[in-house]
């Protein structure tokens, strides 16, 4: 047997560490950039969705007659609710259609006495100023930047909108960039990427006011978690958007105009450019690389801003100006603790404290941290003083529940609006076991879970209720289903599906789920004359789907899947379907 002295083993380890990092760094890289391809071809496609819906109303419009000008009108209106879904104006610039699934929340600040004294004396009273003084970004005026100027300029409002969601946060993030010794032009990229909104995602999974998907959230720290998202989390993002940007900008060498490049389309891309271009003998200038639509438009847009803010006198602009003073600040809390609990203690509502603390998905904060929010500066005192009176275990609403036969973690989880591990852990189970007659803690909400508006799921809610076509019906996802085969089940558009269930056509769909589907018409029968009217019908002794659609002149198919969520192998009776009656045929 050959025998290895410790030195010769420290040195084997050590390089099976560095090859099994290596490789897991590569894979990492190999899915983000995975994530980025698919957000710039669906960028891609809703570009071509737009087009399309364009040159069908071009052609209808030369073919139009004087007595079809009010019939036009109404092709105008459609075309126009088209081109808002999609986000044309977004696409054809060459960004990323974001969504803004929450309105602006202002939350209103009464500024300290001390920190309003401490204002007086500084020198730089607007925090856009102390920002357009270090702007330090070197590049020459092209028609690229100046598309993207020109839009701003034209779009006053826009920016009036952005300094809105930005103020409460604007102070901690320039703070943030200067003590890392970061450009502060990167001051800019939330209102590129997001228009400085954290509750902003965009149709290929990124999330948060400077947009990161999932794979490299996680990679730069942003954890993820039923309970918490930390690519929404204003705080942690904006480390992470820091940490990602310092190791894009090492990988290029210090090319700032690479690295934000790569941030945009992902690393792999931008490097795959620049050797195409030397292997061509081309400039690797950003400038002159082949990238994506968006990517080409992307760096533009951050410079155009820069210039704005830079020569605001020069272009009439008039910068939102916002006071050079701390808005929020970060407070420990130390243990989860109920949102509802949480604003009332600091004077607020509950929407007014989710809409600075977007990161928190559901009613409380997440168990297993971080334990912090941001608070207005007027409301640290109070919420601290309130705070160090309540123990940890007053933090949170508590049920007691006696276990009843058909019970299991997963079914207690749903109802009381938890996870599986939160009732194991209070509860010290060893097992997912438990049986009837025995009692169980469960952490509720304190309020009715409509009082949490921001809360992911009342989000959802508000998605899937916004009117997008004539009827709403519902699916719930089998084992299998994919958005591609749902879309051509229910003939609808494969985008607008996973945009009216609030997620993005690569997702993946968890058995279980509800969505919910918007069609004008709710039979593939059904005629252009018809007026359908929606009816509940109570099920009664001896009804069959066949006797009921009978009755009402419907296809058994229909009641199937009008009542996907409902039906079982056998009907009961006072069971609830929903019916589409055409009434000019019963």
């Amino acid at each position: 047997m050959r025998s290895y002295n410790l030195l010769t083993l420290a040195l084997i380890s050590t390089l099976v560490g560095t090859l099994f990092a290596c490789n897991t760094t590569t894979q990492n890289e190999q899915a983000n950039q995975l994530e980025q391809d698919q957000e710039h071809l669906i960028a891609e496609q809703i570009l071509v969705s737009c087009e399309q819906s364009k040159d069908k109303f071009k052609n209808q419009v030369e073919q139009r007659t004087v007595e079809q000008e009010q019939e036009e009108q109404v092709k105008v209106e459609e075309v126009k609710e088209v081109e808002a879904y999609f986000d044309c104006e977004s696409a054809e610039s060459g960004i990323i259609p974001i969504t803004h699934p929450v309105e602006i929340v202002e939350v209103f600040v009464e500024v300290p006495e001390i920190i309003a004294e401490i204002a007086t004396e500084i020198e730089i009273k607007d925090i856009w100023q102390r920002v357009r003084g270090q702007l330090d970004f070197e590049f020459e005026d092209n028609n690229r930047i100046a598309a993207q100027r020109n839009w701003y300029l034209k779009h006053p409002d826009y920016m009036k909108r952005v300094a809105i969601r930005a103020k409460p946060f604007l102070h901690l993030i320039v703070e943030k960039l200067e003590q890392q010794n970061m450009p502060l032009e990167l001051v800019l990229l939330p209102i590129v990427e997001s228009a400085f909104d954290p509750f902003a995602y965009s149709h290929g999974r990124a999330a948060g006011m400077w947009q990161f998907i999932p794979s490299t959230g996680k990679r730069f720290g942003m954890k993820q978690t039923w309970w918490y998202d930390g690519r929404r989390d204003v705080m942690a993002s904006t480390q992470g958007a820091i940490d990602y940007l310092n190791y894009l900008v090492e990988m290029y060498d210090g090319n700032w105009f690479h690295a934000l490049a790569a941030y945009n389309s992902g690393e792999g891309r931008v490097q795959r450019a620049i050797r195409k271009n030397k292997k061509a003998g081309k400039p690797t200038d950003f400038w002159n690389l082949d990238l994506p639509r968006e990517t080409r438009a992307y760096v533009p847009k951050l410079l155009a801003l820069a210039d704005i803010l830079a020569n605001s006198e020069q272009y009439d602009f008039d910068w939102p100006s916002i006071d050079n003073i701390p808005f929020t600040q970060e407070v420990m809390v130390g243990s989860q603790i109920d949102l509802a609990l949480a604003a009332q203690m600091a004077g607020l509502t509950v929407k007014e404290l989710h809409s600075l603390n977007p990161g928190y998905n559901r009613w409380a904060t997440d168990p297993n941290g971080p334990y912090t929010l941001l608070l207005p500066i007027d409301k640290v005192e109070k919420f601290s003083i309130e705070l160090a009176k309540t123990d940890n275990s007053q933090r949170l609403n508590w049920v007691r529940h006696k276990v009843k036969g058909g019970d299991s973690l997963l079914k207690l989880a749903r109802q009381y609006h938890t996870t599986t591990d939160i009732i194991s852990q209070v509860n010290e189970l060893r097992s997912n076991m438990i049986i009837a007659g025995e009692h169980l803690i469960i952490p509720v909400a304190l309020k009715s879970l409509n009082s949490y508006s921001l809360s992911q799921e009342q989000r959802l809610v508000k998605t899937q209720s916004k009117k997008s076509g004539e009827y709403k019906l519902e699916h719930i996802v089998k084992d299998g289903d994919t958005f591609w085969d749902l879309s051509r089940e229910y003939a609808v558009n494969l985008r607008q599906l996973a945009k009216w269930n609030g997620m993005a056509p690569t997702d993946i769909l968890r058995p279980g789920k509800k969505l919910v589907i918007w069609v004008d018409d709710v039979s593939k029968g059904q005629r252009k004359s018809a007026v359908m009217r929606t009816l509940t019908y109570t099920v009664r002794n001896g009804d069959s789907l066949a006797r009921i659609a009978g009755k009402f002149k419907v296809k058994i198919s229909d009641i199937q899947k009008w009542n996907q969520s409902k039906l079982t192998k056998y009907l009961q009776p006072g069971q609830k379907l929903k019916i589409f009656v055409d009434v000019t045929r019963t």
